[in-house]
């Protein structure tokens, strides 16, 4: 199996992922409320302007804008019957974007979370979660994406929906999930309980992670947790940039160029293979990014102090595993990539 994405993924040391969706197309004017997919038909322009400033930064991939693009979540648009539409487009843009570039540019399809809550808890069954996941990755695939990329998850029943989906669409994918409760996900699941959880997976993603947070020092516990693990999988972090704050009734986020230049360094440090940034990075992070991802060397696996000293303090005492020290567990035996 090879496209640009698996070309990349094994040819260069570290990718440089995109930044913030919402932010940008917020600064573009997005209205809060409005769904950011249907401008893949109504503002396509501006769609593109999105992605190029990834590419112009020097990202090497970046994601669709179809994050909200499954039916449960377009459907508070009246937009469930344009799943495939909305997605498909949504990558088409994308592939117009990378495919003029001078460079190898990997398409990623955004798969967000539907916004419902799994059987047991909830009501959304397992057959259902597919079905959506296999709707919208199939539109994605028409468009012509080289990943799917799932991301901004809580639950391992959505994580594995998503993953039976895919395999049904036939195409390879990467998974993240949040991890904004003292080291948790919403629901739980720890960075070592998502380590274990790939690997159980049938359809495996060639990639996982961990994106969106409480700040870049979190994300950089979490995947110092991964690597904890012993995990040999490419490890994804896409962290805000800062934290967010009200200014003059707007969400800014508080992390200068200069601190995810920082970020973006300590995270290949840690372990991670594919870094970006999630909610309030702009092109100006990235291009920082860029720069400092290819003029420092690789170093040491940071310790959680060096990481407060750079980045600034934990959110939480906890990083979720249940050591209130925030230290990651000793390294268990590595395990071979499936």
């Amino acid at each position: 199996m090879t496209n640009t994405f698996i070309d990349l993924l094994n040819s260069k040391d570290v990718l440089l992922a995109d930044g913030a969706t919402g932010t940008n197309l917020f600064n573009m004017g997005l209205q809060s409320g409005d769904s950011p997919e249907l401008w893949n038909v109504d503002e396509p322009n501006k769609i593109k302007a999105l992605y190029q400033g990834s590419v112009d930064a020097g990202s090497d991939l970046f994601l669709t804008n179809t994050f909200g693009g499954t039916a449960s979540r377009l459907k508070l648009h009246d937009a469930q019957d344009r799943v495939h539409e909305l997605n498909k487009i949504g990558a088409e843009l994308g592939r117009e974007v990378a495919d003029k570039s001078d460079r190898k540019i990997a398409v990623a399809g955004s798969v967000g979370p539907t916004g419902e809550i799994m059987q047991p808890v909830g009501e959304l069954s397992h057959a259902l979660a597919v079905e959506m996941f296999h709707e919208q990755a199939e539109g994605l695939k028409a468009g012509g994406v080289d990943v799917l990329w799932v991301e901004t998850i809580s639950a391992p029943e959505e994580f594995i929906a998503a993953a039976e989906a895919f395999a049904l669409a036939g195409m390879p994918w990467c998974g993240t999930m949040s991890f904004d409760t003292a080291g948790r996900t919403m629901m739980g699941v720890t960075s070592a309980a998502l380590a274990d959880l790939v690997e159980t997976i049938e359809n495996k993603p060639l990639a996982f992670g961990a994106n969106c947070g409480t700040g870049a020092s979190d994300i950089l516990r979490t995947v110092l947790g991964f690597a904890a693990q012993g995990t040999e999988r490419p490890v994804i972090s896409k962290g805000n940039a800062g934290i967010p704050k009200y200014v003059d009734g707007h969400i800014h986020y508080d992390g200068t160029p200069a601190l995810m230049a920082e970020y973006a360094v300590m995270a290949r440090n840690s372990g991670a293979k594919i870094i970006g940034g999630c909610c309030g990075t702009l092109p100006d992070h990235l291009r920082a990014m860029r720069e400092a991802l290819d003029t420092q060397p690789r170093g040491e696996r940071p310790t959680l102090d060096q990481i407060v000293e750079k980045l600034g303090g934990f959110s939480s005492a906890s990083d979720g595993t249940g050591d209130d020290s925030g230290a990651p567990k000793r390294e268990r035996r590595s395990r071979r990539r499936g």
